[in-house]
């Protein structure tokens, strides 16, 4: 998982925690899947996900500040199977940012399940193998060198016999498809994604729990035992972004000086912050799906955005040692991309 347990309500209750957003090519159109609720979050965690919540697709038609369409999902209370009712409705236009507005019902069905909608929309959500690939003891020594400005350390490890800390663990994925003749997102458009979980409060509003746009921006960047990480979780991509350039460049600029990697760590640390923000994942539909060293194209569930990150932020090649190949049984070349995990629990 790219994101994971950096804000107090998502530690609360994990069924709001994302773990990552892919959006790449699908089979009639563009597939978006965002995942929560992994199963390394330990026994007690709950299954399924969570009725009083929203969980939220945002989409910028390109360079937008604000979302022009947003794609909502919501569930029902799980019944004696852990099986959950869902709903999928549209938001457009002044809508898409409303939390009061409504939206119009694209499609209904149950969890574990293929639902069809309007215009060759699909739909599915469940349990599944989680695809996401890392060692997490490379991930320490990078996260602590760019928090301290230091060199990374990782004595004794090399990627020749990295093992990831993800192999057979379990996460809940939305899979949402739409295809080319959808009337609010055909081929060819410039966008930028990002995801939201929002639960309802007392007062009848809804607070905004977490969000993910690039993957691996929380772990790198924002601690996740943080206030300023969980402050980050609770504000639109557009609000962050005088702040968070200043901290992203400053960061990755004292790691390449480190690593003496860039001849002005400076500006390749503006660079970096201008590429990453605002953090919305860039992709135009209809192409192939590619988070790469080249381009940042959408991410599909094969790509290894930890060997992309690292590198983008050291300015030097830095290998994970796991390759795509290892993990091919987490994911699938036809709807829902995904595989379910068997649902005895939700």
């Amino acid at each position: 998982m790219s994101h994971h347990l950096d804000s107090e309500p998502a530690r609360q209750d994990s069924r709001l925690d994302i773990t990552d957003l892919y959006v790449f090519r699908g089979e009639a159109g563009t597939a978006f899947v965002l995942d929560v609720n992994s199963s390394l979050t330990g026994p007690g965690a709950r299954p399924g996900f969570h009725p009083e919540a929203r969980y939220e697709f945002k989409v910028h038609w390109g360079g937008a500040a604000r979302e022009d369409l947003t794609y909502r999902v919501t569930f029902g209370e799980p019944d004696r199977s852990g099986g959950q009712s869902m709903a999928l409705h549209v938001l457009t236009g002044a809508d898409a940012g409303d939390d009061t507005a409504a939206g119009d019902l694209l499609a209904e069905g149950r969890t574990h399940a293929p639902v069809p909608g309007l215009d060759g929309l699909r739909l599915w959500a469940g349990r599944v193998r989680d695809p996401f690939y890392v060692d997490l003891t490379q991930v320490r020594a990078i996260n602590a060198a760019v928090k301290h400005g230091t060199r990374v350390e990782l004595p004794g490890w090399s990627p020749d016999a990295a093992k990831s800390d993800f192999a057979g663990t379990t996460v809940h994925s939305i899979v949402l498809e739409t295809s080319d003749r959808d009337p609010y997102l055909g081929s060819g458009q410039d966008i930028g994604v990002w995801v939201a979980t929002k639960l309802a409060t007392d007062a009848g509003g809804w607070r905004q729990v977490n969000r993910e746009g690039h993957p691996m921006i929380w772990p790198i960047f924002r601690p996740d035992d943080s206030d300023y990480a969980a402050q980050a979780n609770t504000v639109h991509p557009a609000e962050e972004l005088d702040g968070e350039n200043d901290h992203i460049a400053r960061l990755v600029a004292r790691a390449v000086t480190a690593h003496g990697t860039a001849g002005d760590p400076v500006a390749y640390g503006r660079a970096v912050a201008r590429r990453l923000l605002p953090d919305l994942l860039p992709y135009r539909t209809g192409a192939p799906g590619d988070f790469g060293f080249a381009r940042h194209n959408g991410r599909t569930l094969a790509d290894n955005a930890p060997e992309v990150m690292f590198s983008l932020v050291l300015n030097s090649a830095m290998r994970t040692g796991l390759t795509a190949e290892q993990f091919s049984d987490t994911r699938d070349d036809h709807f829902p991309y995904v595989v379910a995990d068997p649902p005895a629990t939700g």
